[in-house]
């Protein structure tokens, strides 16, 4: 086991990447806090990893509210006592927008759950890791946080901020024994797409110039794998920096 009886916050974990990270750091042992904005995504999520002899529990979770962050890590403490790790996975897409077309209500609805949401559960799981001499933060940044035209202006603005965050809370919190690392994912099958409603043809033909170039899509198994390496102790010497997960296609 190698999450052996810690606690794992999970954001965005009733589906996609973050349901697949929930189910493999429950099955090393690991006991999960199932976070979602849907909730009966997360029960479903949660029963299916007590079925299988884990231990997790759903937490109603939109966090782009302050409250529901400060519900998140406050029932984690109150159920198990302490969090280890925070997996900040939760995100949106912006519909390709791209800055000529783009509205204070589409930039501020994107940064509040891509860059705000991490940010304050950060903040909210830093004392705890003080108070330990150690936590593990893993951020989901995707390749959006690299390259300029993956998505529009609002979630490619939003994911370097969030690769900025990384770097920081890495650096300056090292030698408290807190590690913060991001996944920079590329074309994963998940159901992030369902927040594409209505995409902007100009932003979206732009963003899909090298889409040919794409090797392949990946699974969210994939991605889980990462994360529960950089959860555990053998990534102890990773810190600051990002693992890119996208099959090659940004080497290009």
């Amino acid at each position: 086991m190698r999450l052996d009886k810690k606690v794992a916050v999970v954001t965005g974990a009733g589906s996609g990447m973050g349901k697949e990270i929930a189910r493999l750091f429950a099955q090393e042992g690991e006991m999960v806090i199932v976070s979602d904005i849907n909730i009966n995504s997360a029960k479903d999520v949660a029963r299916d990893i007590v079925s299988k002899g884990g231990e997790a529990i759903a937490v109603l979770t939109n966090v782009a509210k302050e409250e529901d962050i400060q519900n998140l890590i406050d029932t984690a403490v109150e159920k198990y006592g302490t969090i280890d790790i925070l997996v900040n996975n939760a995100g949106i897409m912006d519909n390709f927008v791209p800055a000529g077309n783009l509205t204070d209500e589409l930039w501020e609805k994107v940064f509040a759950v891509n860059s705000t949401g991490p940010m304050r559960a950060i903040r909210k799981v830093i004392p705890i890791f003080l108070e330990k001499g150690k936590g593990v933060i893993i951020n989901l940044a995707s390749i959006g946080g690299l390259c300029g035209s993956r998505a529009g202006a609002a979630y490619t603005a939003s994911k370097h901020a969030v690769i900025g965050l990384t770097k920081n809370v890495g650096f300056q919190y090292a030698n408290k024994g807190i590690r913060c690392n991001a996944i920079a994912q590329g074309g994963v099958k998940t159901n992030i797409g369902a927040t594409i409603t209505d995409p902007d043809e100009f932003g979206m033909e732009r963003a899909n110039v090298d889409a040919v170039i794409d090797p392949r899509f990946g699974d969210s198994e994939d991605i889980a794998k990462i994360a529960l390496f950089l959860a555990s102790d053998e990534s102890s010497f990773v810190n600051g920096t990002l693992i890119i997960a996208d099959g090659g296609w940004t080497v290009y």
